[in-house]
């Protein structure tokens, strides 16, 4: 309940916007004085609304005092040039006397909800090694996560979470699944992507014994592991359609058959999803069924590309920076000042993944105590607080060459080796992940081989 302190000396006006607030659900807290508004602690207020014209100091010497909760003025139309004046000084509004009782009611809930939109603060997350951290950045965009996140998680209900890859979308289902009723139960994260088709239901919903070719034991499905917790299904668009009719019925009906099975068993689960592409657009195409897409669609949270986000871009990066230093055993180590506008300009398609990866390579290329920007291997990088660059020297284009040779043997070991072993087996000799490797995948258009598919009894 927000907490409002109005200061009017006129007790026929404060007593009737008390009681008119009264019945909005707010707590008010009412004085006649500036001196007596003193006396309590203005900034835990969330709203402070004072007449301009008060006995002794003016309503306006709330403004500073009262910071950072926010001072709504009240005025007469005789005195709108004072109202204009009060705005200079860091008012976040005026109204004027008389007031009407609704158009002062939409101001004081707009002003609420712009203030609890800007407060957000970055949530605590553990992550599966049990490292707590904390989700990075303070631009408006991440605040509105933030709040999105904290108003989102106690309320049980289904989540997808929208953004490009590399933007952090399990760091915000963990964070959702934390700060839900179902913290002390377990969170399963499954990349939909990184899983054959052929094995995805029964990697869901489990199998009996002898359902298909290959199935030596019954095997319990993700979704019943999940069972009193949280699901979290990254890549949903990569879902086959038989596999979404299945988890339609799991959010409809809260049961689940496995395959190869004619018994049903009940499952208590939240499901958090999230995906780059656009699930409406694929519904219209036939590719994703539009009653799981309003069901997956409950709330929604949008998660900002790293370019969008040009105020934290320096904060993440001296962070991630710190982390790779430790691993590498090189502290001490800094971004020079070209360095740091490079950062700054580049437009990160990769996101936050990319950013870390460069400061990897820095903190690995780096001569002595100063990454430089042929370091981070960016290549050339149009600054826009001045002219385009010059074409890279002779180390940036080296660089280029060796950063596509790698790429080129990268092609060349999976389009020659996906024959004979599996994707866990090629990710392992690669020295990546699973998701690792099906992202390169997309990025370099290299297709998996596909494999001959395994019937299914259910």
């Amino acid at each position: 309940m927000a907490r409002i302190l109005i200061v009017e000396d006129e007790a026929i006006i404060r007593s009737a916007l008390k009681r008119l607030l009264e019945r909005s659900q707010f707590e008010v807290v009412e004085v006649d004085s500036v001196e007596q508004a003193q006396t309590h602690a203005l900034s835990e207020f969330d709203l402070i609304i004072s007449d301009l014209r008060l006995p002794g100091a003016p309503g306006t010497a709330l403004i500073e005092a009262a910071a950072p909760a926010p001072v709504l003025m009240m005025t007469s139309y005789a005195s709108m040039r004072s109202a204009i004046e009060a705005l200079k000084l860091g008012a976040v509004d005026y109204v004027a006397k008389p007031f009407d009782h609704d158009e002062l009611l939409e101001t004081v809930q707009d002003i609420l909800h712009k203030r609890a939109m800007a407060s957000g603060s970055a949530p605590s997350i553990t992550d599966e090694r049990g490292t707590q951290s904390m989700m990075i950045g303070d631009c408006a965009a991440m605040q509105h996560v933030y709040t999105r996140i904290k108003k989102t998680a106690p309320a049980d209900v289904s989540v997808l979470i929208q953004g490009e890859s590399g933007t952090g979308k399990e760091l915000v289902a963990r964070a959702l699944h934390q700060q839900s009723k179902r913290a002390k139960a377990p969170l399963i994260c499954v990349n939909c992507a990184a899983i054959p088709e052929t094995l995805i239901e029964s990697e869901l919903f489990g199998h009996e014994k002898g359902a298909f070719t290959g199935a030596s034991a019954a095997r319990t499905g993700l979704v019943e592991a999940a069972d009193g917790g949280t699901l979290f299904l990254d890549e949903i668009g990569e879902l086959p359609l038989d596999a979404q009719a299945r988890l339609l019925r799991v959010l409809q009906e809260g049961e689940i058959r496995k395959i190869g099975s004619v018994e049903t068993r009940h499952v208590d689960i939240r499901l958090i999803t999230a995906t780059h592409r656009d699930l409406r657009a694929l519904s219209k195409s036939g590719e994703f069924r539009l009653d799981l897409y309003y069901r997956l669609n409950v709330m929604q949270i949008a998660l900002p590309p790293l370019r969008e986000r040009d105020e934290d871009v320096l904060k993440i990066a001296d962070i991630l920076l710190e982390k790779a230093c430790k691993r590498h055993e090189r502290q001490g180590l800094r971004l020079s000042r070209a360095a740091r506008q490079d950062l700054q300009d580049y437009p990160w398609p990769g996101n936050v993944r990319e950013l870390e990866n460069a400061l990897e390579r820095g903190v690995i290329l780096a001569e002595g105590h100063l990454i430089h920007p042929d370091d981070l291997g960016l290549g050339p990088v149009t600054h826009r607080s001045a002219p385009a660059p010059a074409a890279p020297d002779a180390k940036e284009a080296l660089e280029d060459e060796e950063d596509l040779s790698l790429e080129d043997y990268f092609q060349h070991f999976v389009l020659e080796h996906q024959d004979q072993m599996s994707e866990t087996e090629l990710a392992q000799k690669l020295g990546i992940s699973r998701k690792n490797l099906w992202e390169r995948r997309q990025r370099l258009g290299i297709p998996r081989k596909k494999t001959a598919r395994r019937p299914d009894q259910a």
